[in-house]
């Protein structure tokens, strides 16, 4: 049983993590600086984890966070082993990475049985594929490999794909019964895209890019992305997606940047998707204010007290990786995007400077050092995303199967069938608390009623 093979992981794993810390200082042009100052950061986002606690499951955060983020935290401690070199926490990665894959070895777990979304299963997707491009130590043998993992979620989403309305894309929940069912949004289809787009560079298989290229025309065709290239929340469709919500948040910028930029890399530059890149990351200047990022729809939302909900509170840690990784996948993005980065993580690092540790990272990188009293995973998720980005230039660069990825794949997996590599329906789950982030309940009654959405704080 995998169980028993998952537990054994643990042995070792809080072996070193202790340590102490002052107030964060950043040197961003020293290396040095950037892997001391993602090293506190890091302990202090790992602290929040109690998967390896007697009696908890691992893989899983605690509440108030949702399954999504422990696997987007994870994929992010994939980013700092990559960046840093630091093998601290690679045995508890690996051990919470294996241990959610369920018994289909599709990100699917029991744990999560009506309670998953498509965003949900993406996230993991995305961490498992970041394992694979990074060269993340491989499972054994008796694992399926980082690859099949990806090839796996990527199946079972192809398989939901659904064309009975808007003319196609992906619901962000599966089960009818769950809030959200009618909603067809940008994060639960990005997802797909993304891991689409990657696979295609990885595998070098023109069906991975058919399928990317299917979700962009869609997206764009529904009007969730626009001619200007914002990438708009999502649409009902109880009114064939006639009505679109414009919120716009920075990980769904991110998440079409970096799939666009791999298409960009995987089609040998093709004008098409070169000017989709240039179109994102131009559209990516409305979540900076004065060169720092910041979350638009939710910090300064004045009935809120500038108040980002717990999902939210992460979202800058995913724009700041995928503009980070795109510089490295389309080099020539690398003039725009490094010095936004430098600037942020030198803004997000003067916010680690609360709690009693004196290192707890805040919400607003825009305050300045003025700790904002907000602390959690999702601001040292984000913090440490910022910071250790800047290491890109001198990481290596990420692999294909002909360029040293070692990574194992099964282009069947999660089809349930060897000969088929799209597969069959596979069903998902609720969310209301999902990844999406943008409060379900409140989203679906905004299109539904024709009435603008507010973002509301936690």
């Amino acid at each position: 049983m995998r169980g028993g093979k998952i537990l054994a992981y643990s042995a070792a794993i809080y072996a070193s993590w202790s340590q102490t810390a002052s107030a964060i200082t950043l040197d961003t042009t020293s290396s040095s600086s950037i892997k001391s100052a993602s090293s506190t950061i890091a302990y202090g986002m790992m602290k929040y984890y109690t998967g390896n606690n007697t009696g908890d499951t691992p893989g899983n955060l605690p509440d108030p966070y949702y399954w999504w983020e422990a696997g987007a935290m994870f994929g992010i401690m994939v980013d700092y082993w990559y960046y840093t070199g630091d093998t601290t926490y690679n045995a508890v990665v690996k051990q919470a990475l294996l241990s959610q894959i369920g018994t289909n070895d599709d990100y699917m777990p029991t744990n999560q049985t009506k309670t998953e979304g498509n965003d949900d299963q993406g996230f993991w997707g995305m961490a498992a594929m970041t394992a694979a491009e990074e060269k993340f130590e491989d499972p054994s043998s008796d694992y399926p490999g980082w690859l099949a993992l990806a090839q796996a979620v990527f199946n079972t989403m192809a398989a939901r794909w659904d064309d009975t309305t808007c003319g196609g894309g992906l619901r962000w929940q599966i089960y009818t019964f769950n809030s959200g069912y009618t909603y067809k949004n940008s994060i639960a289809n990005g997802c797909f895209f993304n891991i689409a787009a990657r696979l295609a560079r990885y595998t070098g298989n023109s069906t991975y890019a058919d399928w990317a290229t299917k979700t962009w025309n869609w997206m764009e065709g529904v009007g969730l992305i626009s001619d200007d290239y914002a990438v708009y929340d999502g649409s009902s469709d109880t009114d064939n997606c006639s009505t679109i919500d414009h919120v716009q948040f920075s990980y769904n910028q991110g998440i079409y940047l970096f799939g666009a930029a791999m298409m960009y890399n995987y089609t040998n530059g093709s004008s098409t998707w070169k000017a989709r890149t240039t179109g994102l990351l131009n559209g990516t200047s409305i979540y900076f204010k004065d060169d720092v990022m910041y979350e638009q729809a939710c910090e300064n939302v004045k009935t809120t007290a500038g108040t980002c909900d717990t999902d939210q509170q992460t979202f800058k840690a995913f724009l700041s990786r995928w503009m980070a990784a795109t510089s490295k996948i389309a080099p020539w993005t690398a003039a725009s995007i490094l010095p936004l980065l430098t600037t942020s993580a030198a803004a997000a690092a003067a916010q680690c400077d609360g709690g009693t540790d004196g290192v707890t990272c805040g919400e607003h990188w825009t305050a300045g050092s003025t700790w904002d009293s907000s602390y959690g995973v999702g601001q040292q998720m984000s913090a440490l995303s910022v910071v250790q980005s800047l290491l890109v230039d001198s990481a290596p660069e990420l692999v294909t199967n002909t360029t040293g990825g070692t990574s194992v794949g099964n282009s069947a997996a999660g089809s349930g069938d060897d000969s088929s590599s799209v597969g069959t329906l596979s069903t998902i789950t609720n969310a209301d608390r999902a990844g999406a982030g943008v409060l379900t309940a409140v989203v679906i009654a905004g299109v539904l009623g024709g009435v603008g959405f507010m973002v509301t704080g936690a």
